[in-house]
């Protein structure tokens, strides 16, 4: 998620808000592994996820729609090391 996010943040989240389109979110791709990435678009199945890094990365681009219920978390910010703005 660079330049947005680096390797080693640590980001407050909220399990209970629901995801709006430009939102940062944690999500679960089919196999199990837990992504870091922007809701790019509301789709009827789910969500279209993207990196804000398109050359680096594996996002919807690869994988297709993520479920609604494999976006577990929308990150509200970035606790450590630095706080800031919204992302």
């Amino acid at each position: 998620m660079l330049p947005t996010l680096r390797p080693g943040d640590r980001l407050l989240v909220s399990y209970r808000r629901r995801p709006s389109v430009g939102d940062v979110v944690v999500a679960a791709f089919p196999d199990g592994t837990l992504v870091v990435k922007r809701a790019a678009e509301r789709r009827t199945t789910g969500w279209w996820l993207l990196s804000d890094n398109p050359a680096v990365g594996v996002d919807s681009r690869h994988r297709g729609v993520v479920a609604d219920q494999d976006v577990r978390a929308v990150v509200l910010a970035r606790a450590w090391p630095r706080p800031s703005r919204r992302l």
